[in-house]
Order: structure tokens, then C-alpha cells, then sequence
């Protein structure tokens, strides 16, 4: 009961609503228009794109954050950026090129061509405000003799080129890898510096015999101030327009530069691709709502109103993007999807309009029937926005972690209510004027009067054509003249006795077994999108960067940093074992393995700490090739006593391609190590930053989903009148939400930002398409299920149909965007769009017949009436036989 009077008094509410739109229309029809202006002037004016990628796609709240705050609380991470390899999430200004010889050809034998290009990046000027800046004005300083960090493969090319230039052979020049041998001693490791390598065969020292590609990176100091950043960005750019330079003068070579910037460039150079397919595809969505909304009954007709249907939803976009810049959001590429996510929440309630429209009797007054396809429609789609809002509002809470999603789902929050306002307000009153030229009878094209049916047949074929009102077609037994549009035409008469037909309906029980099975294999195959080139355009130089690095130096995982940050008895012997099995199956550079090592081989004893200390001070850290360790250990003096609180050495992993996939299981692996080792330690690499969020893009969608069904529970169930509605709609939303997470992830879609907020998309898409279905049906009153499917599709398959065909025929120029994003968008959306159709019309039609809830009461009662119908009439008879006479 409480049901059903809160279902009438909404309808109540919405019935006035509509009759104050039709009274008023001029206003509802300024107001919208005057506000997209304002907001669109605003949206020119404070224009302005995120340029910190790492604040968009990295967790804002991680222990990858807090382990990096305190690793540079103890060692500063400016100066450890070349020891803190990364692939491409180097903090920090710098500027990376990789080398690559021709197949079959030894980058080692180019030594001389390489040490010419390394000498052009160092002679490099930088103007900027009449001063010339070169690297050595700009790059990080070591701290033991205050010049330019350089990586260690610089000195194995030089030792090459000199045994060239003496005549030696260069196997004279021993070349180890991934630990080399240096000229000055050091012990180097140079797995992130010489790609593609191939060993001698049986070598015991692991000899190079040739290798493919050689990397090299130019580290830039980091003070925090503008100008310094300017001309670190400047001296980027310079950097990358001379290895285009180079590459034009070594065609020996191929030559793959990446800066800093790149990443940030790449990412936003597909919103500039994006211009004008989004265009193109504007354009596809207007004609197909217009060619949808055509009729040949040139009265009935309605093909401006679909026009203005998509229009509404653009102007509504314009004003919610200018709402968002005037609040000082910052504009990114995943805002790409937002047009898409509007349009196809807001064409829906235009088309559902448009069939409202159609169903009130025509020889109502114009404003009465507004106010009756207000009341029809506007229930459903309140509920629908209603929980639209809701999931996205729940992704711009406090509790999603990446920052990309919270600034989509805040945006699309304020899309809907402004979509939801602009279509009973601005299309609201363009049905008004509609609707008062139909009652006057002008034509729905050329707005002239419909002349009468004796004119017209004096009139050649094609006026006839051009101005039929569909007279011809009307006859006594036809009451509603809108059957005739050629969707509602094509379901009544064709497809709804074909789905509902005893012989189709084991196929799709077979079609729904397959499409299941399908979706649980991939719901098992789930793979993370912490691969920032998801987010890339494709032919971009940091993609191309990035396939060239994962196929030439993925042998080795991303440098980790150990830090240990309490004192330890370094000396005892047990902590030594200890150190040892945690760096166990890493290959590791480590001050400890070899201030370890250079005392057995002196045979020197250091059992307690006043030795240990000794030694290390006096002798080792004096050594040269040693002397860099003195930026690994942190010293305390405490009167004549020294001591070491803090230290650091350096993990590296053997690694396949998947890099990345396996540096998580590294970090993974390690966490929880430092919980449960006596040794307190962290372990940290800037990659780590971009990983922290695997399992929260997995979770995020499980959340939503879960969060927004239970809504769905809730809300519905006050607002219809059969609580198996429901029901039904959970099992369908559930069923097209699964499906689409596992023939995306079939299809090698990552679990990244994009697929996220396209699954949110999913779970309010599919309740937008399958509610009035379900709600239609449940509350039918038919002899049977089937007659009740068959006028459910009636009533809102051409509201469905019209959407989401031009929901998908406006993906189609995003296809034609060379970029991953876009890519992620596209295969995304097209399977929410094509899962939801396969519900609506395949697989609900069939199931629905064989599953509750019952018609048989229905039929029971009409039997029942029409029992005591006849018994009343039998009475009437006896008493006044009379009549039966006259009759």
C-alpha cells in the first residue's frame, strides 16, 4: 500500500510539473540557454590541463608515499636517482635515450659514434634570459668529488674506444655483465645500461660477446624553484629535438629518446587526437537520433525533437564543463569519456519522452499530454538519474584513492543533475512547441499548414509523399496513429513474435550458457593496469620508448632500495646471516658484501664494533673504489664513539618481460618481511608509487557494483508496486555487469582508471535500459507472460533500441584515435552497449517467460469480472423481458 501511494503521488507530482513546463515554456526554454552561455564563456576563459601525472594515476594515500618520505628522510632521492633505476617513473628532470644497433650488429663496436652523440648532449646550450646553461650546469653532482653523475656505461665506451684507438683487440677490454669490472676499481652493475646481450659461451665471469642496445640517462638537479624547473624543462626539449637531430645523422643507429615531460605530453596528446573524432561523432549522433525519430507521417513526425534531444545533452555537457573549471578543476584525458557517459544517460530520457509523447491520446489538449508523458517517464528516469548520481557520487568520495576517478565521478556528478534538469526544462519545452504544432496541424518539417486530404488528392504523387498526416493509413480499428513508426512497426509485427517463439528459445538459453561461460573465464583472468602506457597515445615516442625498454633491458627488475633504519650490530655474525637471507636470490649492491668481502681477503678480524667501525672508516670507505659507499651508511658520533643508525644497499631481481607484474610480486613479497625480521627495513622505488594500486582497481568496481545494487534494492523498493521487479532487476545488472568485466578482460583490457570508471558506467547503463522493461512487465496484467513481454517491448523497445544504437554508432570514430585510453574506452563502452542489448531483447524476452512472476491471478480475476458481467446482464434480461423484444 505504501508503494503504491508514494508510485501515484510522484506521478502526481511529475503530472504537475509537466503541466507547469507546458504553461511556461518560454521560461524553461531561456533559463538552460542563458546559464550554457554564462558556464561556456567560463569553460574558454579557465581552461586549463593536470600536468602532474603522478597525482592523477598513482594512489593519493600509499605506503609506497610514506616509504618514499621516510627513504628521503634518511637518504636525499635527488642524489640516489641514478642508483634508484626506473623504468619510466625516474623522478625528478632527466633526459633517457636508448641506442639500438642494426639486427645482428654489436652496439659495443659503435663505442666512438655513441661518445659522439654523449659529447653533443654535454656541449648542449640552454638560453634562458641571456644566459646559456650546458648539463654541467644543471646536473646532479656526486658528493665525493662534485661532478656530473654520469652512468657507468660511459666509462666502459671509453675504455673501448681507447683499446681501439691503441690497436687492442676489444676482448682486451673485459666486459662482464650484469656486474662489470670499472678501470678504477668499481664494481658496477650495469643491468639497466647494456640490452640484448649475448655471453660467451661456458664464461665463468659472464662475458659479454656482443650486445644490442645501450641506455643512457642525464640526471637533473632538483631545487625546487621555477626558474630552475623552466630551464629543466627547456633543456628537455632541447635534449629530445637533438636525438631527433642524431638519429638523422646515424642511420647506423635507431635512436629512442624520453624525458621527464614525456609521459605527461603523451598522455594529454590524445585529447588533441580526440578533437576531431568527437566531432565526427557528434555528428553520428545526432543523425541517428534524427533518422530515429522520423516518421513518414509528416504531422507525427519528430525528427527536430531528436536533434534537440542530443543538443540538450551537449549544452547540459558545456555547462557542467564550465561549472568545473570555474571551481579550479584542472582538465586531464580521462575526461574523454565523460561526452560519452552523458549522452547516453541523457539521450535515453529523451527517447523515453518521445515514446511517453506517443502513447497520450491525441485528442487531448497539447499541454495535457506533456503533462501526461511527464507522469509516464519522468518516475523511472528520476530513479535512474537518481542512482546514476549516487555510484558516481560514491567514486568522488573521500574513499577513492586515485585521483583521476574522484575528478571523473565529481564531473559526472554535477552531468547528471544538470542532464536531468535541462531535459524536463530545455527538452521539456522544445515538446511543448512540438507538441503545439501538431495539435494545429503544421508539418513537422517545413512548419506550414497540412493542407486538406481533398487538396492533397489533386496534388502530384511526391507533394503527397511530402505532406501525407497518414490519413490514408488510419482506419477504425487502428486508435493509436504513432504505431506506424518503423521501429515500433518492425517489433510488433515481426521480432516479438520471432523471440517469443517456442523453437527460438532453447537457442538463446544455449546463446546465454555460452555468454556466461565466456564471462567467468575472464572474470578469472583479471589483469592490474599499473602499466602507465595504458593511458598513452600509441604511436607516442613514450610508448615506443617503453616497447623498446621491456624488450631489450627487462632482464632485471627496477632497482630496489633497502634501507635499513636502525642501528645494527653489523658485526655479529648472526645479523650478517640475516642481511644475507633476505638479499637472497637478488643480485645485489651492497656496501655490506663488500666490506665484508675486502676483510676476508686482508684476512682482517672486526668482531666488535669499536674494530668494525675502525676499519671501515679508516681503510675502506679510503679506498677509491670503495668511496661511494660513504653515501650508503649514516654516521652518529656519541662522544669517541662512532656509530651506524642507518644504511642502504641496493636489490635487484632476475626478471622477464613482465616486468612490471613481477616487480609488484617483489614488493609484495618483501612488505611483509619488514613486519616480521628482526631487522626493521623499507624497501622503495618510484615504481612502487604507480603499483600501490592493483588491488584497489580491482576492489573499486567490486565496490561500486555491490554498493549500487544494494541501492537499487533499496530504492526500488518503495518506488514500485511488484517487489519481484526487483529482483529481476538485480539478476540482469548483476548478469551484464559480469559479462562485461570478463569479455573486456578477454578482449586485454587492463584493470586500469578507464576500465573502472567504464564498469561504474555498466551497472547504471544496464538500470537505465532493463528498469522500465522489467517494471513494465511485472506490473502487466495479460493472460500470459509472453503477451506481457510482448507489450513491454512494445511499449519501451523503441526508447531502447533508439538509444543505444546511437550510443554505439557514436563510439565508432573513437576507434580511428591512435591511443591506448581511447582504445580502453572504446572495446569498454561497446560491450556495456552490446551486453545491454543482448539483455533487453534476447535474453530477458525468452527467460521472463519461463520464470516468475505469474500472470495466472490476472487471468483469474478477468474471468471473474467477466462472470459477474454476464450475471448482471442475465438479471437486467429477466426483469425486463421487454427489451430483448425491442432488441
Amino acid at each position: 500500500m505504501l508503494r503504491q501511494v508514494i508510485h501515484r503521488g510522484l506521478q502526481s507530482f511529475f503530472y504537475k510539473l509537466g503541466l507547469f513546463v507546458s504553461r511556461h515554456p518560454v521560461f524553461f526554454l531561456t533559463v538552460p540557454a542563458v546559464l550554457t552561455i554564462i558556464f561556456g564563456f567560463s569553460l574558454l576563459n579557465r581552461f586549463q590541463p593536470d600536468t602532474d601525472l603522478e597525482s592523477l594515476v598513482a594512489p593519493s594515500h600509499s605506503l609506497a608515499k610514506i616509504e618514499r618520505s621516510l627513504a628521503s628522510s634518511l637518504f636525499s632521492l635527488d642524489q640516489s636517482k641514478s642508483q634508484l633505476y626506473s623504468d619510466l617513473h625516474t623522478p625528478g628532470r632527466y633526459g633517457r635515450v636508448i641506442l639500438l644497433s642494426k639486427p645482428g650488429g654489436n652496439i659495443l663496436h659503435q663505442a666512438d659514434v655513441i661518445l659522439q652523440i654523449h659529447r653533443a648532449v654535454l656541449e648542449m646550450k640552454v638560453n634562458y634570459k641571456g644566459y646559456n646553461y650546458t648539463f654541467s650546469h644543471l646536473c646532479v653532482l656526486r658528493n665525493q668529488d662534485k661532478k656530473c653523475v654520469l652512468d657507468d656505461i660511459i666509462s666502459v665506451l671509453e675504455d673501448l674506444r681507447q683499446a681501439a684507438l691503441s690497436n687492442k683487440t676489444t676482448a682486451r677490454v673485459q666486459v662482464s655483465y650484469p656486474n662489470t669490472k670499472l678501470k678504477d676499481g668499481r664494481s658496477s652493475f650495469i643491468g639497466h645500461q647494456l640490452g640484448g646481450v649475448m655471453e660467451v659461451p661456458n664464461s665463468k665471469d659472464q662475458r659479454v660477446k656482443s650486445a644490442r642496445a645501450i641506455q643512457i640517462t642525464y640526471y637533473l638537479q632538483t631545487y625546487g624553484s621555477v626558474t630552475q624547473d623552466l630551464i629543466g624543462e627547456k633543456w628537455e626539449s632541447e635534449f629530445c629535438k637533438l636525438m631527433h637531430k642524431m638519429q638523422l645523422d646515424h642511420q647506423e643507429l635507431q635512436l629512442y629518446s624520453l624525458a621527464s615531460f614525456s609521459l605527461w605530453k603523451d598522455f594529454h596528446q590524445t585529447s588533441l587526437l580526440a578533437r576531431g573524432k568527437i566531432l565526427v561523432s557528434l555528428m553520428l549522433i545526432l543523425l541517428t537520433a534524427t533518422l530515429s525519430s522520423s516518421m513518414k507521417d509528416c504531422l507525427r513526425s519528430k525528427p527536430f525533437l531528436g536533434l534537440l534531444g542530443v543538443l540538450t545533452i551537449c549544452i547540459s555537457s558545456v555547462t557542467a564543463a564550465g561549472i568545473f573549471f570555474i571551481t579550479d578543476g584542472k582538465y586531464n584525458s580521462t575526461l574523454l569519456g565523460i561526452p560519452f557517459f552523458a549522452m547516453g544517460h541523457g539521450t535515453k530520457g529523451v527517447f523515453e519522452l518521445l515514446s511517453g509523447w506517443r502513447r497520450t491520446r491525441e485528442n487531448l489538449p497539447f499541454k495535457d499530454r506533456v503533462a501526461d508523458a511527464y507522469s509516464d517517464v519522468m518516475v523511472s528516469y528520476t530513479m535512474t538519474s537518481s542512482l546514476y548520481f549516487i555510484a558516481f557520487g560514491m567514486g568522488a568520495s573521500p574513499f577513492t584513492n586515485i585521483e583521476a576517478v574522484k575528478v571523473f565521478c565529481q564531473n559526472m556528478c554535477v552531468s547528471i543533475l544538470l542532464n536531468y534538469f535541462y531535459i524536463f526544462s530545455f527538452f521539456g519545452s522544445c515538446l511543448v512547441f512540438a507538441g503545439q504544432l501538431e495539435q494545429n496541424r503544421y508539418h513537422s518539417i517545413f512548419c506550414c499548414k497540412i493542407p486538406s486530404a481533398e487538396y492533397l488528392d489533386r496534388k502530384p504523387v511526391w507533394f503527397q509523399t511530402m505532406m501525407n498526416d497518414g490519413h490514408h493509413h488510419t482506419s477504425h480499428h487502428e486508435t493509436n496513429p504513432y504505431q506506424h513508426h518503423f521501429i515500433q512497426h518492425f517489433l510488433r509485427e515481426h521480432y516479438n513474435e520471432w523471440i517469443t517463439n517456442i523453437y527460438v528459445k532453447p537457442f538463446v538459453v544455449i546463446l546465454y550458457l555460452i555468454y556466461a561461460s565466456f564471462s567467468f573465464m575472464g572474470c578469472l583472468q583479471i589483469n592490474d593496469g599499473a602499466n602507465i602506457i595504458n593511458l598513452l597515445a600509441s604511436e607516442s615516442p613514450s610508448v615506443s620508448y617503453a616497447l623498446i625498454q621491456q624488450k631489450y633491458f627487462s632482464n632485471y627488475s627496477p632497482v630496489i632500495g633497502f634501507y635499513i633504519y636502525e642501528p645494527l650490530e653489523y658485526w655479529n655474525g648472526t645479523v650478517q646471516e640475516d642481511i644475507k637471507t633476505l638479499s637472497q636470490g637478488f643480485n645485489t649492491v651492497s656496501w655490506i658484501e663488500q666490506y665484508y668481502q675486502y676483510l676476508r681477503v686482508g684476512n682482517i678480524s672486526a668482531t666488535n664494533k669499536s674494530d668494525f667501525i675502525s676499519i671501515l672508516q679508516s681503510s675502506f670507505l679510503k679506498k677509491p673504489e670503495f668511496q661511494h659507499f660513504k653515501n650508503d651508511i649514516i654516521f652518529s658520533k656519541a662522544g669517541d664513539e662512532n656509530n651506524i643508525i642507518a644504511s642502504r644497499l641496493y636489490l635487484v631481481a632476475r626478471t622477464s618481460e613482465n616486468t612490471q607484474r613481477e616487480a609488484i610480486e617483489l614488493l609484495e613479497k618483501l612488505r611483509p618481511l619488514s613486519l616480521i625480521q628482526s631487522i626493521k627495513f623499507i624497501v622503495f622505488n618510484p615504481t612502487f608509487v604507480f603499483m600501490d594500486h592493483y588491488g584497489l582497481s580491482v576492489t573499486m568496481p567490486v565496490l561500486i557494483s555491490g554498493f549500487g545494487i544494494l541501492l537499487v534494492l533499496i530504492l526500488t523498493f518503495f518506488l514500485v508496486i511488484h517487489p519481484l521487479g526487483n529482483f529481476w532487476l538485480i539478476l540482469s545488472v548483476t548478469s551484464i555487469e559480469l559479462g562485461v568485466l570478463g569479455l573486456m578482460t578477454l578482449w586485454n583490457v587492463d584493470m586500469d582508471c578507464i576500465s573502472i570508471l567504464c564498469l561504474i558506467y555498466t551497472l547504471n547503463f544496464a538500470i537505465d535500459h532493463c528498469a522500465p522493461l522489467l517494471y513494465t512487465f511485472v506490473l502487466a496484467t495479460e493472460h500470459t507472460r509472453t503477451q506481457c513481454i510482448k507489450n513491454s517491448l512494445q511499449e519501451h523497445g523503441t526508447a531502447i533500441l533508439q538509444n543505444v544504437s546511437s550510443f554505439l554508432i557514436g563510439l565508432v570514430p573513437l576507434l580511428f584515435v591512435p591511443s591506448n585510453l581511447t582504445f580502453t574506452l572504446f572495446k569498454c563502452l561497446l560491450l556495456a552497449g552490446s551486453c545491454t542489448l543482448l539483455h533487453c531483447f534476447v535474453i530477458l524476452p525468452v527467460f521472463l517467460t519461463f520464470f516468475p512472476p505469474s500472470k495466472k491471478h490476472h487471468k483469474k480475476k478477468k474471468r471473474a469480472k467477466r462472470k459477474e458481467r454476464e450475471e448482471i446482464e442475465c438479471i437486467e434480461i429477466q426483469e425486463n423481458p421487454d427489451h430483448v423484444t425491442a432488441v
